[in-house]
């Protein structure tokens, strides 16, 4: 067969639909004379149809034009090259029936040709020319595959978007896959067919992987088991299969899937839970029509609550941060959400811009993200860390006071648990001022705790896939370390919830699941990205950072906890906090002007007794 390249002269395909069509006439007046036409039928029907066959080429002629079916590229014939041919095809059969109605009333009383013909005719000519465009497509496919290796995939997922994975897959001349099978978590599905695939319990993954030496796994399933997920993944990376996964459907373009969007999974799907199920209504009767504002906005905490907020149809959202561009982005990013929006460029230290902002907008209630967070940077810098987490919370927690806030929902830290580092020192101290003016006034003051977010910024996340963009090496500061860790959405969505029921005074403690160990977690992102441990990227041991500990806590010693109606969030049972202590927090704001770290870690230790540095030039103080 002729290989139809893009280069291929237009007049040449509406030669060849034009002899498609001829053998479809003749194919019509075939099936008309049950195959027997005899020399004097033939003679006949001739004399009738000499005197139409110029109409007939010249009609085709025009329609074919007029529809541009020759236009399209024949090896890449679609659903609308179809239409098109049939539009053509009928308007043609419709064209020849007018034209016969005319002949036989206006000229010598015969039609064009027969009706049987006619409606013979279109159907062959339709089918003759569909499959000869399927035929140069199927022959082109091939020939593709030919030149390439065939690559044996799995796809994990039988449901409808495993089957339109399956189906985009096979219609891209790019990708020479193989689909082996499909594996789904529901056992009645295991032994059945879909689409001539066989399916296969998750179970059998391994099995399968071994026996058809498959090289790649596509997660398609969109609401998977996390368990069973981590365990399919975790089958993939013991041996070697690449792994890729198809996004939400809501982020298909124009609603439809292309596999440009297969991408690869990231460490986010491995460490990721059960989905979050929120008291929505309560959240929702607490928010709406209220001002709130956000402090830090623009942050990865920040925006995530921002961004849940707008479920909630507050009244306002007054959007805090001094992160100017990234808060321009984030405004820009909520235009369409309709929900009117105040954008704030502001510094939490300075009291008097906070009280112009809490005088002008009245908000009801905070959200208080804002806070500096890198530990190795705050050791180095304890005074801002006293001026930012310590002084900063201070002033919106007076002035929230002040302006009969309804409720002030703090973000803090497990760093803040037995901190041996200066910035989970001034988290705890942010915590016990917020915890003692709980019975100040009408404000509620509520604080979350948990640990390390996922894909946030200054989270170890972002900085291995850098360094494994960069060839290497993936740096890991002991390999013992461990932390525990939950994405974006689910801190922001367990924040809502713990704001909601929070009554005021309390210390919520989500869930974070399991520790993970950071050794364990850079392997992992190492072979997610492709490559091997050791071979092509490696991992170095650079030792503990100062203020560093080896394992986080979510609570000290004398804590324990209380549930809640949330199975994932915990109410820690604290020790009662003296007030004497509020004279000691304003005494290490003051010391902010003598610029002295030792001065300022020595107070922040009277403070907080469990603070405990690993820090040389720190530790000699805790002998005192």
């Amino acid at each position: 067969m002729i290989q139809l390249k893009a280069n291929t002269p237009r007049w040449i395909i509406i030669l060849v639909d034009l002899l498609l069509s001829t053998f479809a006439l003749l194919f019509a007046y075939l099936i008309r004379f049950d195959l027997k036409a005899d020399a004097e039928l033939i003679a006949q029907e001739w004399y009738v149809l000499s005197k139409s066959i110029g109409i007939y080429y010249a009609v085709k002629l025009i329609v074919f034009y007029a529809f541009k079916i020759h236009n399209g590229l024949v090896r890449h014939t679609s659903t609308q090259d179809i239409q098109r041919i049939f539009m053509a095809v009928l308007t043609c059969t419709l064209i020849y029936l007018g034209l016969g109605f005319i002949r036989v009333y206006f000229f010598d009383k015969f039609f064009l040709f027969p009706t049987s013909v006619l409606i013979l005719e279109a159907f062959a000519t339709f089918l003759f020319m569909i499959g000869s465009r399927f035929t140069v497509k199927l022959w082109y496919l091939e020939s593709l595959k030919s030149k390439q290796t065939e690559t044996n995939i799995i796809i994990y997922g039988a449901g409808i978007s495993g089957l339109i994975t399956k189906r985009t897959i096979e219609k891209d001349p790019r990708l020479n896959y193989k689909i082996i099978a499909f594996i789904d978590d529901n056992k009645k599905m295991s032994g059945t067919r879909l689409e001539g695939v066989p399916i296969l319990h998750s179970s059998n993954l391994e099995k399968a992987i071994h026996d058809d030496n498959v090289s790649a796994l596509i997660v398609a399933i969109q609401k998977p088991d996390e368990e069973n997920r981590k365990k399919v993944v975790e089958t993939c990376l013991a041996h070697k299969v690449t792994i890729q996964k198809v996004p939400n459907a809501k982020s298909w373009i124009n609603g439809e899937f292309s596999v440009k969007q297969i991408a690869k999974i990231n460490i986010e799907d491995l460490l990721g839970r059960k989905p979050i199920i929120l008291d929505e209504l309560k959240i929702k009767n607490e928010l709406s029509g209220k001002v709130v504002l956000i402090t830090g906005a623009a942050g990865s905490i920040g925006s995530g609550i921002v961004r849940r907020l707008t479920n909630y149809a507050p009244a306002k959202l007054v959007l805090l941060d001094q992160a100017e561009s990234d808060l321009y982005n984030l405004q820009q990013e909520l235009v369409a959400s309709k929900i009117e929006l105040e954008v704030v460029i502001g510094d939490i230290r300075n009291y008097d811009r906070m009280k112009r902002l809490f005088d002008f907008f009245k908000p009801n209630y905070v959200f208080h993200a804002a806070a500096y967070k890198h530990v190795p940077l705050m050791e180095n810098n304890p005074s801002e860390a006293v001026l930012t987490n310590i002084k900063g919370t201070k002033n919106l927690v007076d002035l929230s006071l002040s302006y009969n806030v309804e409720k002030f929902v703090m973000i803090s830290t497990d760093k803040a648990v037995n901190p041996t580092n200066v910035m989970g020192a001034s988290k705890r101290i942010a915590e016990i001022y917020a915890q003692l003016s709980n019975q100040k006034g009408k404000t509620k003051f509520v604080t979350t705790r948990f640990g390390n977010v996922l894909g946030s910024n200054g989270s170890v996340i972002p900085l291995f896939q850098k360094q494994i963009e960069q060839g290497g090496p993936v740096t890991v500061t002991d390999e013992r370390i461990t932390r525990y860790f939950m994405t974006i959405p689910e801190a922001c969505q367990l924040v809502l919830e713990a704001g909601a029921m929070g009554e005021g005074g309390e210390i919520f403690v989500f869930d974070m699941g399991e520790s993970v160990k950071i050794i364990d977690l850079a392997h992992k992102m190492i072979q997610l990205s492709g490559f091997e441990v050791g071979k092509d990227i490696d991992i170095k041991i650079t030792g503990l950072r100062p203020g560093e500990k080896l394992y986080e806590e979510l609570l000290a010693e004398e804590e324990n906890t209380i549930p809640t109606h949330h199975p994932q969030i915990l109410k820690a049972k604290t020790r009662e906090e003296l007030s004497s202590r509020l004279i000691a927090i304003e005494e290490l704001i003051n010391l902010f002007d003598e610029q002295e770290n030792t001065l300022i870690v020595k107070k922040m230790k009277d403070i907080v007794p469990e603070f405990i540095s690993n820090n040389s030039d720190f530790e000699k103080l805790d002998a005192k």
